[in-house]
Protein backbone atom coordinates (compact mmCIF):
# COMPACT_ATOMS: atom_id res chain seq x y z
CA UNK A 1 0.00 0.00 0.00
CA UNK A 2 2.85 2.38 0.66
CA UNK A 3 6.26 3.09 -0.85
CA UNK A 4 8.60 5.68 0.58
CA UNK A 5 10.54 7.68 -1.99
CA UNK A 6 14.04 9.02 -1.58
CA UNK A 7 12.71 12.51 -1.05
CA UNK A 8 12.14 13.13 2.64
CA UNK A 9 8.68 13.75 3.99
CA UNK A 10 9.92 16.89 5.65
CA UNK A 11 11.15 18.24 2.33
CA UNK A 12 7.74 17.68 0.80
CA UNK A 13 6.05 19.47 3.68
CA UNK A 14 8.52 22.35 3.42
CA UNK A 15 7.84 22.65 -0.30
CA UNK A 16 4.10 22.72 0.41
CA UNK A 17 4.42 25.58 2.86
CA UNK A 18 6.83 27.45 0.61
CA UNK A 19 4.43 27.25 -2.32
CA UNK A 20 1.58 28.55 -0.21
CA UNK A 21 3.70 31.31 1.30
CA UNK A 22 4.89 32.54 -2.09
CA UNK A 23 1.38 32.48 -3.49
CA UNK A 24 2.38 30.36 -6.49
CA UNK A 25 -0.84 28.40 -6.35
CA UNK A 26 -2.63 31.54 -7.49
CA UNK A 27 -0.40 32.30 -10.49
CA UNK A 28 -2.27 33.81 -13.38
CA UNK A 29 -1.18 31.16 -15.85
CA UNK A 30 1.42 33.20 -17.75
CA UNK A 31 4.00 30.51 -16.91
CA UNK A 32 4.49 27.99 -19.69
CA UNK A 33 4.00 25.26 -17.10
CA UNK A 34 0.54 26.40 -16.11
CA UNK A 35 -2.56 26.21 -18.28
CA UNK A 36 -5.40 26.84 -15.85
CA UNK A 37 -8.64 25.08 -16.64
CA UNK A 38 -10.54 26.97 -13.98
CA UNK A 39 -10.36 30.37 -12.31
CA UNK A 40 -10.84 31.13 -8.62
CA UNK A 41 -14.55 30.23 -8.65
CA UNK A 42 -13.82 26.58 -7.87
CA UNK A 43 -16.12 24.15 -6.09
CA UNK A 44 -14.33 21.45 -4.13
CA UNK A 45 -16.33 18.49 -2.90
CA UNK A 46 -15.22 17.25 0.52
CA UNK A 47 -16.39 13.82 1.68
CA UNK A 48 -15.43 12.92 5.25
CA UNK A 49 -16.16 9.51 6.82
CA UNK A 50 -17.53 9.95 10.33
CA UNK A 51 -18.18 12.12 13.36
CA UNK A 52 -17.19 9.80 16.21
CA UNK A 53 -13.62 11.01 15.84
CA UNK A 54 -13.83 14.72 16.63
CA UNK A 55 -10.99 15.71 14.30
CA UNK A 56 -13.12 15.74 11.14
CA UNK A 57 -15.68 18.29 12.28
CA UNK A 58 -13.33 20.27 14.50
CA UNK A 59 -10.23 20.47 12.30
CA UNK A 60 -10.27 18.92 8.82
CA UNK A 61 -13.39 20.56 7.40
CA UNK A 62 -12.90 24.09 8.78
CA UNK A 63 -9.19 24.14 7.88
CA UNK A 64 -9.82 22.97 4.31
CA UNK A 65 -12.65 25.47 3.93
CA UNK A 66 -10.48 28.34 5.16
CA UNK A 67 -7.52 27.33 3.01
CA UNK A 68 -9.61 27.04 -0.16
CA UNK A 69 -11.04 30.49 0.51
CA UNK A 70 -7.56 31.91 1.01
CA UNK A 71 -6.15 30.31 -2.16
CA UNK A 72 -9.02 31.54 -4.32
CA UNK A 73 -9.40 35.12 -3.09
CA UNK A 74 -12.56 34.02 -1.25
CA UNK A 75 -14.23 32.95 -4.48
CA UNK A 76 -13.86 29.19 -4.05
CA UNK A 77 -16.23 27.10 -1.97
CA UNK A 78 -16.30 23.69 -0.32
CA UNK A 79 -19.30 21.39 -0.76
CA UNK A 80 -19.10 19.26 2.40
CA UNK A 81 -20.77 15.99 3.37
CA UNK A 82 -20.08 13.57 6.22
CA UNK A 83 -21.10 9.91 5.85
CA UNK A 84 -21.33 9.18 9.59
CA UNK A 85 -19.56 5.82 9.07
CA UNK A 86 -22.09 4.64 6.44
CA UNK A 87 -20.46 3.46 3.19
CA UNK A 88 -23.74 3.43 1.25
CA UNK A 89 -24.49 6.96 2.40
CA UNK A 90 -21.06 8.11 1.27
CA UNK A 91 -21.58 6.55 -2.16
CA UNK A 92 -24.83 8.52 -2.47
CA UNK A 93 -23.09 11.71 -1.34
CA UNK A 94 -20.35 11.23 -3.92
CA UNK A 95 -22.87 10.53 -6.67
CA UNK A 96 -24.65 13.77 -5.74
CA UNK A 97 -21.38 15.69 -6.07
CA UNK A 98 -20.81 14.11 -9.48
CA UNK A 99 -24.35 15.11 -10.50
CA UNK A 100 -23.71 18.63 -9.20
CA UNK A 101 -20.53 18.77 -11.32
CA UNK A 102 -18.14 19.89 -8.60
CA UNK A 103 -14.68 20.66 -9.95
CA UNK A 104 -12.76 18.15 -7.84
CA UNK A 105 -13.44 15.79 -4.92
CA UNK A 106 -11.43 15.26 -1.74
CA UNK A 107 -12.45 11.79 -0.55
CA UNK A 108 -11.85 10.29 2.90
CA UNK A 109 -13.43 6.88 2.34
CA UNK A 110 -15.56 4.97 4.83
CA UNK A 111 -14.84 1.80 2.85
CA UNK A 112 -11.85 2.18 0.54
CA UNK A 113 -12.83 -0.80 -1.63
CA UNK A 114 -16.57 -0.18 -1.91
CA UNK A 115 -16.13 3.44 -3.03
CA UNK A 116 -14.03 2.46 -6.09
CA UNK A 117 -17.11 2.39 -8.33
CA UNK A 118 -17.93 6.00 -7.52
CA UNK A 119 -14.29 7.02 -8.01
CA UNK A 120 -14.50 5.53 -11.53
CA UNK A 121 -17.77 7.40 -12.17
CA UNK A 122 -16.14 10.67 -11.15
CA UNK A 123 -13.17 9.97 -13.42
CA UNK A 124 -15.52 9.22 -16.33
CA UNK A 125 -17.30 12.53 -15.63
CA UNK A 126 -13.98 14.41 -15.79
CA UNK A 127 -13.87 15.11 -12.05
CA UNK A 128 -10.48 14.43 -10.41
CA UNK A 129 -10.48 12.64 -7.06
CA UNK A 130 -7.83 13.13 -4.38
CA UNK A 131 -7.83 10.49 -1.64
CA UNK A 132 -7.61 12.28 1.70
CA UNK A 133 -6.31 10.61 4.87
CA UNK A 134 -7.35 7.12 3.67
CA UNK A 135 -6.18 5.56 0.40
CA UNK A 136 -9.28 4.82 -1.66
CA UNK A 137 -9.24 2.29 -4.47
CA UNK A 138 -10.02 3.18 -8.08
CA UNK A 139 -8.41 5.75 -10.42
CA UNK A 140 -7.62 8.47 -7.90
CA UNK A 141 -5.38 11.33 -9.00
CA UNK A 142 -3.40 11.83 -5.78
CA UNK A 143 -3.24 10.98 -2.09
CA UNK A 144 -2.46 13.07 0.97
CA UNK A 145 -2.18 11.50 4.39
CA UNK A 146 0.16 10.75 7.22
CA UNK A 147 2.85 8.11 7.04
CA UNK A 148 0.59 5.39 8.40
CA UNK A 149 3.12 2.62 8.93
CA UNK A 150 5.23 5.15 10.82
CA UNK A 151 2.21 5.81 13.06
CA UNK A 152 2.13 2.12 14.00
CA UNK A 153 5.90 2.03 14.46
CA UNK A 154 5.73 4.99 16.83
CA UNK A 155 2.94 3.33 18.80
CA UNK A 156 4.83 0.04 19.01
CA UNK A 157 8.08 1.67 20.08
CA UNK A 158 6.23 3.71 22.69
CA UNK A 159 4.72 0.56 24.22
CA UNK A 160 8.15 -1.02 24.48
CA UNK A 161 9.54 2.14 26.07
CA UNK A 162 6.67 2.10 28.59
CA UNK A 163 7.42 -1.51 29.49
CA UNK A 164 11.07 -0.60 30.05
CA UNK A 165 14.26 -2.59 29.83
CA UNK A 166 12.62 -5.66 31.38
CA UNK A 167 10.21 -6.11 28.45
CA UNK A 168 10.37 -9.63 27.01
CA UNK A 169 8.26 -12.27 25.32
CA UNK A 170 6.56 -13.13 28.61
CA UNK A 171 4.76 -9.77 28.47
CA UNK A 172 1.24 -10.24 27.09
CA UNK A 173 -0.09 -7.51 24.81
CA UNK A 174 -3.63 -6.98 23.55
CA UNK A 175 -3.89 -5.38 20.10
CA UNK A 176 -6.98 -3.28 19.38
CA UNK A 177 -6.67 -2.54 15.67
CA UNK A 178 -8.94 -0.33 13.61
CA UNK A 179 -11.75 -1.11 11.22
CA UNK A 180 -11.08 -3.84 8.63
CA UNK A 181 -12.65 -1.60 5.95
CA UNK A 182 -10.06 1.15 6.54
CA UNK A 183 -6.76 0.57 4.69
CA UNK A 184 -5.00 2.83 7.18
CA UNK A 185 -5.81 0.36 9.97
CA UNK A 186 -3.88 -2.36 8.16
CA UNK A 187 -0.87 -0.06 7.85
CA UNK A 188 -1.01 1.00 11.51
CA UNK A 189 -1.14 -2.67 12.48
CA UNK A 190 1.78 -3.62 10.21
CA UNK A 191 3.90 -0.79 11.58
CA UNK A 192 3.18 -1.75 15.18
CA UNK A 193 3.89 -5.42 14.59
CA UNK A 194 7.22 -4.56 12.97
CA UNK A 195 8.25 -3.19 16.39
CA UNK A 196 6.48 -5.67 18.69
CA UNK A 197 7.01 -9.04 17.01
CA UNK A 198 9.62 -11.14 18.79
CA UNK A 199 9.81 -8.77 21.76
CA UNK A 200 6.44 -9.38 23.45
CA UNK A 201 3.60 -11.87 23.12
CA UNK A 202 0.46 -10.78 21.28
CA UNK A 203 -2.02 -12.56 23.51
CA UNK A 204 -5.13 -11.35 21.68
CA UNK A 205 -5.82 -9.17 18.66
CA UNK A 206 -9.02 -7.57 17.32
CA UNK A 207 -9.97 -5.72 14.14
CA UNK A 208 -12.54 -3.35 15.60
CA UNK A 209 -15.70 -2.77 13.57
CA UNK A 210 -16.16 0.87 12.56
CA UNK A 211 -13.47 2.05 15.02
CA UNK A 212 -16.25 2.41 17.61
CA UNK A 213 -15.22 2.83 21.27
CA UNK A 214 -18.09 0.62 22.44
CA UNK A 215 -16.86 -2.18 20.15
CA UNK A 216 -13.34 -1.77 21.52
CA UNK A 217 -14.73 -1.92 25.05
CA UNK A 218 -16.54 -5.17 24.27
CA UNK A 219 -13.42 -6.63 22.65
CA UNK A 220 -11.29 -5.63 25.64
CA UNK A 221 -13.75 -7.22 28.06
CA UNK A 222 -13.44 -10.43 26.05
CA UNK A 223 -9.63 -10.21 26.20
CA UNK A 224 -9.66 -9.64 29.97
CA UNK A 225 -11.87 -12.71 30.46
CA UNK A 226 -9.54 -14.77 28.29
CA UNK A 227 -6.13 -13.57 29.52
CA UNK A 228 -6.87 -12.40 33.05
CA UNK A 229 -6.87 -8.79 34.18
CA UNK A 230 -3.56 -9.15 36.02
CA UNK A 231 -1.76 -10.69 33.04
CA UNK A 232 -2.07 -7.86 30.52
CA UNK A 233 1.18 -5.92 30.36
CA UNK A 234 0.07 -3.33 27.80
CA UNK A 235 -2.62 -2.54 25.24
CA UNK A 236 -2.00 -1.40 21.69
CA UNK A 237 -4.94 0.82 20.71
CA UNK A 238 -4.88 2.15 17.17
CA UNK A 239 -6.69 5.38 18.10
CA UNK A 240 -7.85 7.49 21.02
CA UNK A 241 -11.55 6.76 20.77
CA UNK A 242 -10.93 3.05 21.20
CA UNK A 243 -8.44 3.77 23.99
CA UNK A 244 -11.33 5.37 25.91
CA UNK A 245 -13.38 2.19 25.51
CA UNK A 246 -10.41 0.08 26.62
CA UNK A 247 -9.99 2.16 29.79
CA UNK A 248 -13.67 1.64 30.62
CA UNK A 249 -13.37 -2.12 30.16
CA UNK A 250 -10.31 -2.32 32.41
CA UNK A 251 -11.87 -0.15 35.10
CA UNK A 252 -15.13 -2.14 34.95
CA UNK A 253 -13.02 -5.27 35.52
CA UNK A 254 -11.59 -3.72 38.69
CA UNK A 255 -8.15 -2.83 37.36
CA UNK A 256 -6.83 0.04 39.47
CA UNK A 257 -3.34 0.35 37.97
CA UNK A 258 -3.87 0.60 34.24
CA UNK A 259 -1.30 -0.89 31.87
CA UNK A 260 0.30 1.37 29.21
CA UNK A 261 -2.24 2.12 26.47
CA UNK A 262 -1.48 3.75 23.13
CA UNK A 263 -3.68 5.96 20.98
CA UNK A 264 -3.77 8.22 17.96
CA UNK A 265 -5.30 11.57 16.98
CA UNK A 266 -4.53 13.58 20.13
CA UNK A 267 -8.20 14.00 21.00
CA UNK A 268 -8.80 16.30 23.96
CA UNK A 269 -10.12 13.48 26.17
CA UNK A 270 -7.03 11.43 25.32
CA UNK A 271 -4.67 14.29 26.14
CA UNK A 272 -6.41 14.56 29.51
CA UNK A 273 -6.05 10.79 30.04
CA UNK A 274 -2.33 11.17 29.28
CA UNK A 275 -2.14 13.92 31.90
CA UNK A 276 -3.69 11.62 34.52
CA UNK A 277 -1.73 8.55 33.44
CA UNK A 278 -4.74 6.54 32.26
CA UNK A 279 -3.34 6.52 28.72
CA UNK A 280 0.39 6.34 28.05
CA UNK A 281 0.58 8.12 24.69
CA UNK A 282 -1.18 9.26 21.55
CA UNK A 283 0.13 9.97 18.07
CA UNK A 284 -0.11 13.64 17.23
CA UNK A 285 -0.73 14.30 13.56
CA UNK A 286 -0.68 17.87 12.34
CA UNK A 287 -4.18 18.18 10.95
CA UNK A 288 -3.51 21.75 9.77
CA UNK A 289 -0.58 20.56 7.64
CA UNK A 290 -2.53 17.64 6.14
CA UNK A 291 -5.68 19.67 5.51
CA UNK A 292 -3.83 22.65 4.05
CA UNK A 293 -1.85 20.35 1.75
CA UNK A 294 -5.08 18.74 0.52
CA UNK A 295 -6.64 22.12 -0.22
CA UNK A 296 -3.50 23.28 -2.05
CA UNK A 297 -3.40 20.10 -4.12
CA UNK A 298 -7.08 20.36 -5.02
CA UNK A 299 -6.87 24.00 -6.10
CA UNK A 300 -3.63 23.45 -8.05
CA UNK A 301 -5.09 20.39 -9.81
CA UNK A 302 -8.34 21.99 -10.87
CA UNK A 303 -6.61 25.18 -11.99
CA UNK A 304 -4.14 23.22 -14.10
CA UNK A 305 -0.97 24.26 -12.27
CA UNK A 306 0.92 21.05 -12.94
CA UNK A 307 4.32 22.07 -11.58
CA UNK A 308 2.81 23.26 -8.32
CA UNK A 309 0.73 20.08 -8.06
CA UNK A 310 3.79 17.89 -8.70
CA UNK A 311 5.78 19.80 -6.07
CA UNK A 312 3.11 18.94 -3.50
CA UNK A 313 3.14 15.21 -4.39
CA UNK A 314 6.76 14.12 -4.29
CA UNK A 315 6.00 10.78 -2.61
CA UNK A 316 4.21 7.87 -4.25
CA UNK A 317 2.03 4.99 -3.05
CA UNK A 318 0.33 1.90 -4.46
CA UNK A 319 -3.27 0.90 -3.83
CA UNK A 320 -4.73 -2.55 -4.60
CA UNK A 321 -5.97 -1.16 -7.94
CA UNK A 322 -3.44 1.50 -8.97
CA UNK A 323 0.33 1.97 -8.88
CA UNK A 324 2.56 5.02 -8.50
CA UNK A 325 -0.13 7.33 -7.14
CA UNK A 326 1.32 10.83 -6.51
CA UNK A 327 1.24 11.46 -2.77
CA UNK A 328 2.27 13.63 0.11
CA UNK A 329 2.95 11.75 3.37
CA UNK A 330 3.05 13.97 6.43
CA UNK A 331 5.19 12.94 9.41
CA UNK A 332 3.89 12.30 12.94
CA UNK A 333 4.96 12.73 16.60
CA UNK A 334 4.59 10.58 19.72
CA UNK A 335 2.58 12.62 22.24
CA UNK A 336 3.32 11.92 25.92
CA UNK A 337 3.23 13.87 29.17
CA UNK A 338 6.61 15.35 28.28
CA UNK A 339 5.66 17.20 25.10
CA UNK A 340 2.01 18.26 25.36
CA UNK A 341 3.03 21.92 25.50
CA UNK A 342 5.38 21.72 22.50
CA UNK A 343 2.89 19.90 20.27
CA UNK A 344 -0.86 20.37 20.57
CA UNK A 345 -0.57 23.57 22.62
CA UNK A 346 2.18 25.14 20.51
CA UNK A 347 0.27 24.33 17.29
CA UNK A 348 -2.91 25.94 18.62
CA UNK A 349 -4.93 22.71 18.67
CA UNK A 350 -5.78 23.22 22.36
CA UNK A 351 -5.17 25.85 24.98
CA UNK A 352 -3.79 24.77 28.34
CA UNK A 353 -7.09 25.95 29.80
CA UNK A 354 -8.90 23.44 27.54
CA UNK A 355 -6.81 20.59 28.90
CA UNK A 356 -6.29 21.65 32.49
CA UNK A 357 -9.84 22.15 33.66
CA UNK A 358 -10.53 21.97 37.40
CA UNK A 359 -10.74 18.17 37.29
CA UNK A 360 -7.24 17.91 35.84
CA UNK A 361 -5.49 20.89 37.44
CA UNK A 362 -3.59 18.92 40.09
CA UNK A 363 -2.27 16.45 37.51
CA UNK A 364 -1.39 19.29 35.12
CA UNK A 365 0.53 21.06 37.85
CA UNK A 366 2.42 17.86 38.63
CA UNK A 367 3.81 17.67 35.07
CA UNK A 368 4.41 21.43 34.76
CA UNK A 369 1.53 22.02 32.35
CA UNK A 370 0.36 25.46 33.38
Amino acid sequence: MRRRTAIAVAASATMSLALAGCGVLNVSGNSSSASPTKGDDVTIGLLLPEKANTRYEDFDYPIIKEQVSSLTKKQGKVDYANADQDADKQAQQMQQMIDDKVDIILLDAVDSHAIATEVKKAKDAGIPVIAYDRLAEGPIDAYVSFDNELVGEVQGRSLLEALGSDADTSDKIVMMNGSPTDPNAKQFKAGALSELNGKVTIADSFDTKDWKPENAQANMTEAIDKIGKGNIAAVYSANDGMAGGIVKALENAGVTKLPPITGQDAELAAVQRIVTGEQYMSVYKSYPQEAEAAAQMAVAKVQGHDIQFDALTQDSVDSPTNKDIPAQLVTVTALTKKNIKSTVVADGIYKISDICTSEYKTDCDAIGLK
